[in-house]
């Protein structure tokens, strides 16, 4: 297997192959707030990259989740908290959702070979994943507006190791040798380092920060989120399984 990693969705045509399984990284926190729906119950995500299809998505009964810059939108039933989409809410339904990054990085990789939602929540399963499938994998970060940011980078440099304990694997370009380095110095304490994080900030701005410990908990959920080029819809391949209980 060979492992790239893309540090910003203004760059994926630099690093995309047409044999690439991509994971689609948005640490804080679309990532993990796609993983969450699923696994509570969600029959399919619905990821759209503006607002106003997601408000014509409303209009038609459907519920949505939608946030901007940090914050729920408006017109919105759910913002970008994972903590909004509970079972009793979510269960048996679509959701269609729309986040400031997530959601594009998504449209960007929308026609890879294969594109699995991935964050630290759900590691382990989406290594296995790619372990058993991919041949060449690009961890695709959201970053926020197309720059680079610390967190998804992270994810990356997470997950190569993650990978590379459990079988051979090259690298494709400097970017995931760098994620893997800053993950050696981070893991140490992950959320002390990433408080220097931009997003992290964000978080604390909008009275977020209580999702953060979540969204960096590794492996507390086993779902798999793919892509269906031919729906568009995302959904869970494998049997919904909480692992650890709030």
């Amino acid at each position: 297997m060979k492992l790239d990693l893309c540090p910003s969705p203004a760059l994926y045509p630099y690093y995309k192959t047409d044999r690439d399984t991509v994971i689609v990284v948005d640490v804080f926190r679309a990532s993990a707030t796609m993983c969450t729906m699923l696994n509570n119950g969600a029959s399919a995500i619905i990821p759209v990259s503006n607002t106003d299809e997601a408000k014509e998505y409303k209009s038609k009964g459907f519920l949505v989740g939608a946030e901007r810059r940090t914050r729920k939108c408006d017109f919105a039933d759910f913002g970008n908290s994972p903590f909004d989409y509970s079972p009793e809410k979510v269960n048996g339904r679509d959701v269609v959702f729309t986040t400031t990054n997530g959601t594009r990085a998504i449209e960007a990789a929308s026609e890879s070979k294969e594109l699995l939602i991935g964050t630290f929540i759900n590691i382990d399963a989406i290594a296995e994943r790619c372990i058993e499938t991919a041949e060449r994998v690009v961890v695709l970060c959201a970053g926020w507006n197309n720059r680079i940011n610390i967190e998804d980078t992270l994810f990356g440099g997470a997950f190569a190791e993650k990978v590379m304990e459990l079988t051979k694997a090259e690298f494709d370009s400097d970017s995931i040798k760098m994620a893997l380095d800053l993950w050696k110095q981070a893991k140490i304490d992950l959320m002390d380092y990433i408080k220097v994080s931009d997003h992290y900030q964000r978080l604390i701005d909008n009275n977020a920060i209580g999702d953060a410990e979540y969204c960096l908990t590794p492996n507390s959920l086993s779902v798999v989120p793919v892509y269906n080029k031919s729906d568009k819809k995302i959904r869970n391949i494998n049997h919904p399984n909480r692992i650890h209980q709030d």
